[in-house]
């Protein structure tokens, strides 16, 4: 129990020192158009369909798709369902929300979720100079639900981790499924190949005699 007010304790001081110290007109309007980018999981499922659209970066797409899938399922729900932690604005009285109420349980973020599991998904199958905007873009959403008021930092860091595993496990996965996938198309080109040079040499075999 002293664990759980332990962390509760912390969180709350890093919200509040969020919202006292760093909160101001210019960077509340900037956060939420960043926290929005994420509702839904919306920029990244834009991106993943755009990825989807072009031969070179098809297999990020395939990646990011599944990580997505994934994180709704863990995150949204098995885990949020499971856990059912009440928001930061409805314990902190302190707590300025500056964007509209949740209807989900807190922990663990979905926006952060998705955007790591997407991210992560994707970095690895596409060019350094498109996968660090990718990350920076993840870390921005990230922030802004703890700069908004929505969510606790340790939902952050539990969104962080899920969707970290999620991003690593669709590509080891999805490589692994690519990998039987070729090995099965050679295997069955090496079927027909020897079939058709069996059948070559029994015609050749017919016709000396």
């Amino acid at each position: 129990m002293f664990g759980f007010l332990g962390i509760f304790e912390i969180d709350r001081d890093i919200l509040l020192y969020v919202q006292d110290h760093w909160r101001t007109g210019i960077l509340d309007g900037f956060f939420k158009a960043v926290t929005h980018l994420g509702d839904a999981g919306i920029f990244w499922i834009l991106l993943t369909l755009v990825l989807l659209c072009f031969k070179k970066t098809r297999k990020a797409g395939f990646f990011s798709a599944g990580a997505l899938a994934g994180s709704v399922l863990l995150n949204n729900v098995i885990l949020k369902n499971a856990i059912g932690r009440v928001r930061p604005y409805e314990l902190i009285p302190e707590l300025k929300l500056i964007i509209a109420r949740a209807k989900d349980a807190s922990f663990p973020s979905g926006h952060t979720a998705a955007s790591f599991a997407s991210c992560i998904a994707i970095v690895p199958n596409v060019k350094k100079r498109y996968g660090i905007p990718l990350i920076i873009m993840a870390c921005l959403i990230a922030f802004s639900r703890v700069y908004v008021g929505i969510h606790y930092p340790s939902d952050i860091l539990g969104g962080f981790m899920s969707g970290l595993f999620l991003g690593i496990m669709a590509n080891v996965i999805g490589n692994r499924v690519i990998k039987w996938w070729e090995n099965r198309n050679a295997l069955k080109a090496e079927t027909v190949s020897e079939a058709g040079s069996t059948e070559t040499e029994q015609s050749v075999s017919e016709a000396g005699k």
